[in-house]
């Protein structure tokens, strides 16, 4: 018999989590884990998945626009937040409750309530239960970063839009990343006047420049109002209960006001300098290539390592754990090729590198590209145009990224990764013959 109680306790049941609990009860583990809020994780119940649905549901709006060029009358439409909102909601309960019963058909126990870590081998829960296990894991994620300014406590994070009891008329949304710009977008195709607060001039870094100029365009086109280079200063509940924004010598007033600048490693309170582990300076979990911190019987995965913040990712570092720890199989998790999208409107997706980091690491970079008017929008009033960029290297003719904005851009994009990521060349695009009529054909066909 062992020593310890469990030979692995997970601390959080987010995607990571979950999924290293099922593959290490596979390799004959007792393994369990701890929750403290819902099983499923940031994804799962306050974040991709949820919005996802959200941004389907909001797509409805332009859809119904041009719906009566393709010979559709539709009368009496109406919108009503309450009915999508409560339909995410409930689609969220579904799966939280699937993923509880992974857990318990993988063997795994729950604990849905807060543990930390009070030594290497460890943990207590909140009800005061102390457990030992051989190894923990530390899969707790991240939490959106609020900031400290007067009146941030009026103010809502990605977390509590889903529970909006009222669709704002008037929403503020501060940030530039992905987050801002796909809350902005689902918000302003529901008929909100949207504005979008950024601190600098750039709005998604890390994504290419061209793709991300054309969906600024867009997103301008079709009402989203840019405040750039500003910085809310302050935030003021008036007496009818709207929001009024300082940003230094300008003041808006809003009925939500959202901050999206960023999420954080939920590290705090957690106990893990018991266990002599010093926390980066974003308050993340170092770790080495196999997920191991400084103390030998603790490892983290997902988020709260800051690596790659994408729950794909998380997974992959979840299941390697897994199996190197307890399956006798060492392994490890390739960062470079990861494709990633925003879920704007329309979406944006992108792997690889982009022109300007191409043109920093190969002398001889060319860029292909097709400014294009999707067949869809052909019977939309708006004459909005797709771009796909495609970053090759003239020396060698590797395709080194393939970026894209329009119409179903992530689902393109995710076959298109696994030639980036194989190393095909720009001939071996312009070999292949055509799909017609398609949005995708343009990546055959770029010039």
């Amino acid at each position: 018999m062992s020593d310890f109680d469990y030979d692995l306790f997970i601390i959080g049941a987010g995607s990571g989590g979950v999924r290293a609990s099922r593959i290490a009860s596979s390799h004959g583990a007792r393994v369990a884990v701890a929750e403290e809020y819902r099983v499923g994780g940031t994804c799962v119940i306050r974040g991709c998945v949820p919005k996802k649905m959200l941004v389907y549901g909001s797509m409805f709006a332009e859809e119904l626009s041009h719906a009566g060029n393709y010979g559709w009358t539709i009368e009496g439409k109406s919108f009503d937040w309450k009915v999508l909102r409560d339909f995410v909601n409930a689609d969220v309960d579904r799966l939280e409750g699937l993923y509880g019963k992974t857990l318990e058909n993988n063997r795994v126990e729950k604990y849905l309530e807060r543990a930390t870590v009070t030594g290497p081998n460890s943990v207590k829960l909140a009800s005061g239960k102390e457990i030992t296990a051989k190894y923990i894991l530390v899969a707790v994620g991240g939490w959106p970063a609020m900031p400290d300014i007067p009146g941030v406590e009026h103010c809502i994070s990605s977390n509590e839009v889903f529970h909006l009891e009222e669709q704002p008329k008037r929403l503020l949304v501060v940030g530039g990343g992905y987050i801002a710009m796909e809350f902005a977008g689902v918000f302003n195709a529901l008929g909100s006047e949207v504005t979008v607060i950024n601190r600098s001039e750039t709005i998604l870094r890390g994504y290419d420049r061209g793709v991300v100029e054309r969906l600024s365009e867009i997103a301008q086109a079709r009402g989203i109002q840019f405040k750039l280079n500003a910085n809310i200063r302050s935030v003021t509940k008036q007496a009818d209960g709207s929001l009024l924004a300082d940003l230094g010598g300008e003041t808006i007033e809003a009925d939500q006001i959202l901050i999206a600048t960023g999420r954080k490693p939920n590290t705090a309170g957690l106990g893990l300098e018991t266990a002599g582990i010093k926390l980066g300076v974003k308050g993340e979990v170092p770790v080495d290539q196999y997920n191991r911190t400084s103390c030998p019987s603790i490892y983290a995965v997902g988020d709260v390592t800051d690596r790659v913040q994408l729950t794909p990712v998380a997974i992959r570092e979840g299941h390697a754990f897994a199996d190197t720890v307890f399956g006798n199989k060492p392994r490890i998790v390739e960062y470079d090729h990861i494709p990633s999208a925003v879920f704007s409107q329309p979406p944006l997706a992108g792997v690889g590198l982009t022109e300007e980091q191409a043109r920093r690491e190969y002398p001889n970079v060319k860029v292909y590209k097709s400014d294009f008017r999707p067949m869809k929008n052909l019977f939309s009033p708006n004459a909005e145009r797709g771009l796909y960029r495609m970053i090759v290297d003239e020396d060698t003719n590797k395709v080194l990224g393939i970026h894209m904005v329009g119409p179903e851009a992530p689902e393109i994009l995710q076959v298109a990764a696994i030639a980036v990521k194989a190393g095909l060349t720009k001939a071996d695009f312009d070999a292949t013959v055509a799909l017609h009529p398609s949005m995708a054909e343009e990546l055959v066909l770029l010039n």
